[in-house]
């Protein structure tokens, strides 16, 4: 072995020689060597094994060095991606085509969905239903794949020109590494629905930059508030203004969806977020796009305060909180502490963890699990004015 060579495979460090790639307690048998006085000791305790490890250790070492993705465009294989530019969906119009999925849980009473057809169409819309709509696993509408499929098929077929998720529940997570993302950014749709569609919302985000809309599902209520807002959005394609109505008839104060600042100030960024409980089940999962500079909005249904302030730490200790530009919150309805005196409020815990940040917040605008909420463009440039308790898109989120 001539100097060159043995200069490759050991490094020498005070008395010990370290065998190069691999821990010092993995030389020989995974047993450290005694200190060595020279070389030729080493060469002696080490077995041709253990050389022959080294050796492919430090080529397999320098050749994943070559490999490895550059951070700046991926941000390692866990975590959030680097931040893609917008993509906007074609507005919708009278007679186009709607697609109807379940990417979740199960539609027990199928009347509902006769409902959400005939709503649709008297909408001036043509509804398509997706294959296994009517389908069950379990508290699932269907099988994975068969879920998902019906997703993607939807995007790909140039038949329909928006897609409406039917219901929530849970188990659209689930669907992530069967969603054909490349399919969504070829063919950019408008993308309904709310709650557990929220891991939809921010994978789509992530993955491809498109801007979809959290609003009410297809089984939810299609009062007037709630249609009037996804025309603005939607149809017409108004840069909306989304502020509570103050209207209390026969009172001297306003009485409910009533807006109470946290952080007072103004703040603009990409509008990120949605569900609470979703949006942690992703965190550390490539289907999480950067939160850096976003306007960060958030609500819930029937969480315990105590859960719901465990899910904000979730949220400060992955970096999220400090990098947010503001934060509105919506509405946690049945999130009511227990009896006693023992629990802190939603109130409070959004006075603990958001005042910290010194970023503009506001708590109580219309979304959520409430009877009527806006349709608010997720991932679309927005105006936060906590003051004012409102929500300002910059721009139009449909071309």
């Amino acid at each position: 072995m001539n100097a060159g060579a043995r200069q490759s495979l050991f490094r020498h460090s005070r008395d010990d020689f370290v065998v190069a790639g691999l821990p010092h307690n993995h030389w020989v048998a995974d047993r450290p060597l005694a200190p060595a006085k020279n070389i030729m000791q080493v060469c002696v305790m080490t077995t041709r094994r253990t050389l022959l490890a080294a050796s492919i250790a430090a080529a397999l070492g320098a050749a994943m060095a070559d490999a490895a993705p550059n951070k700046s465009e991926t941000a390692g294989p866990y975590g959030p991606l680097k931040r893609r530019p917008a993509i906007k969906p074609k507005r919708l119009a009278p007679g186009q085509t709607i697609g109807l999925v379940i990417p979740s849980s199960i539609n027990w009473d199928p009347t509902d969905i006769d409902v959400i057809v005939d709503t649709v169409t008297a909408l001036g819309l043509k509804p398509k239903l997706g294959k296994h709509v009517y389908d069950r696993f379990g508290y699932m509408a269907g099988r994975d794949a068969d879920r998902a499929a019906d997703i993607n098929a939807m995007f790909k077929d140039d038949t329909v020109d928006a897609i409406h998720c039917i219901r929530g529940g849970w188990a659209a997570a689930r669907l992530l590494p069967l969603v054909d993302f490349d399919a969504i950014a070829k063919n950019p749709k408008i993308f309904v629905g709310y709650s557990d569609i929220t891991a939809l919302h921010l994978a789509i985000q992530a993955r491809t930059g498109l801007i979809t809309f959290h609003g009410p599902n297809g089984a939810s209520a299609w009062n007037a508030f709630n249609r009037d807002w996804m025309q603005k959005v939607m149809w017409q394609g108004e840069a909306a203004r989304f502020a509570n109505p103050t209207e209390s008839p026969g009172f001297l104060a306003q009485q409910k969806n009533r807006t109470r600042v946290i952080t007072p100030g103004k703040a603009r960024g990409r509008l990120i977020g949605g569900n609470l409980t979703v949006l942690t089940t992703l965190l550390g999962s490539r289907y999480i796009p950067d939160f850096t500079g976003a306007i960060l909005f958030l609500e819930d249904v029937s969480e315990a305060p105590y859960r719901v302030d465990r899910m904000f730490t979730q949220m400060k200790l992955a970096g999220i909180l400090d990098a947010v530009a503001g934060v509105v919150w919506g509405t946690c309805s049945k999130c009511d502490p227990g009896e006693g005196f023992g629990s802190l409020t939603i109130p409070d815990l959004l006075d603990d963890h958001f005042k910290p940040l010194g970023a503009p917040a506001f708590y109580g605008s219309m979304f959520g699990h409430i009877g009527e909420q806006f349709t608010l463009p997720h991932g679309g440039e927005v105006e936060l004015d906590a003051d004012a308790g409102a929500l300002t898109m910059l721009e139009p989120a449909v071309i």
